[in-house]
């Protein structure tokens, strides 16, 4: 886990990871910036016109820091063939050549599935989120505990398509949800640093394929 995370690291200046940094981190500040002005603008229209003190700035701002990380990873997901392959053709050459391209619609498809997991796990824990507020960490506790889950299996299943047909990447992330968690727990606490939340998404994705193919590795000298 730690030398996926030192290798990810690593790699983070290489062109191929940077150019994919800059378009996902434009398309997805762009993203968050319309989400939270489409909040603002309902919040000011319907809630505060009810007599709530709430105001569309402040929902604009809480739009964009807690929806950052439900927007990055779909994004990232679009490009995930980009940065797998860039990883791959740096430490596992041999099999970035035997790789398959996801193509855009896979990638689109995981992107969203990643996206709408994300948004219902977390609506659907809302009422333990607020019952917990009245603890210091509990709130964060369970946030850390379902995106770290989540964004275990989404990076995880980014990787694992380029090599793996349908049922066999069901199953090795049935077998790998130790260290998806891990990569997860890591991925989910960058997403809360400031500055370190822009490299989150792409640190997890590399971590992602360097756990994938240490896991393939064991699995081959095991058998």
């Amino acid at each position: 886990m730690v030398k996926a995370f030192t290798l990810a690291l690593n790699q983070i200046s290489d062109r191929a990871i940077v150019a994919v940094l800059i378009k996902s981190l434009v398309i997805t500040l762009a993203l968050c910036v319309l989400l939270g002005l489409a909040a603002g603008f309902l919040v000011d229209r319907y809630v505060y016109a009810l007599g709530f003190s709430a105001t569309g700035t402040i929902a604009v701002v809480l739009v964009v820091i807690f929806g950052f990380r439900l927007i990055a990873i779909p994004v990232i997901g679009f490009f995930a063939d980009e940065i797998v392959a860039a990883v791959e053709a740096r430490h596992y050459p041999d099999r970035a050549a035997s790789a398959r391209k996801t193509g855009v619609a896979v990638s689109l498809r995981l992107g969203l599935m990643s996206a709408l997991r994300a948004l219902i796990f977390n609506l659907l824990a809302l009422p333990l989120y607020i019952i917990l507020l009245v603890t210091a960490v509990g709130p964060l506790a369970l946030f850390l505990l379902i995106n770290a889950i989540l964004l275990g299996r989404d990076l995880g299943e980014m990787v694992a398509v380029r090599h793996l047909d349908k049922g066999q990447v069901k199953q090795w992330l049935s077998e790998t949800r130790g260290q998806g968690l891990l990569v997860g727990l890591a991925t989910t606490g960058l997403f809360m640093v400031p500055i370190a939340n822009i490299l989150a998404p792409i640190i997890g994705a590399a971590m992602a394929t360097h756990i994938f193919h240490e896991a393939q590795t064991r699995g081959r000298m095991g058998g």
